[in-house]
């Protein structure tokens, strides 16, 4: 017998912002028949094929320190710098910049309630190796 995940839940001050705001970074979507609203205390969002599910509560506690678990990101498409610019323009924060001079490495950033997530090379770069 084994369990399996069915979905991460991320607390919140806003679950429906900041499930919008994620919805915005993964180009998820809300269940038709259950949209999320402002005010709701837990707001769902999938990803397209439907096999990976956010769960965003409100909950009365402010983060205080560094997550003990987090989301690694990569590009669907584009690099990862070229990705880390489109976030900070949605509204993500650097926390550490963990890139090497050959082009490996990734960028910490968090969320706008300082959730914290990692965005990495994208796939290509990975297969294309270190830069000279």
């Amino acid at each position: 017998m084994t369990s399996f995940v069915s979905h991460t839940t991320v607390d919140s001050a806003d679950a429906f912002e900041l499930s919008r705001w994620w919805q915005g970074v993964l180009d998820y979507v809300e269940d038709p028949a259950d949209p999320n609203l402002p005010g709701h205390e837990e707001c769902m969002i999938f990803s397209r094929d439907g096999r990976h599910r956010l769960l965003f509560i409100d909950v009365p506690d402010v983060k205080q320190v560094k997550n003990r678990i987090h989301l690694d990101l990569r590009p669907a498409e584009g690099t990862r710098d070229e990705e880390l610019a489109r976030l900070i323009g949605l509204g993500a924060t650097t926390v550490d910049d963990r890139r090497n001079p050959d082009g490996t490495g990734w960028v910490v950033l968090a969320d706008p309630e300082g959730n914290e997530f990692c965005i990495l090379r994208s796939e290509a770069e990975v297969a294309a190796g270190p830069r000279p």
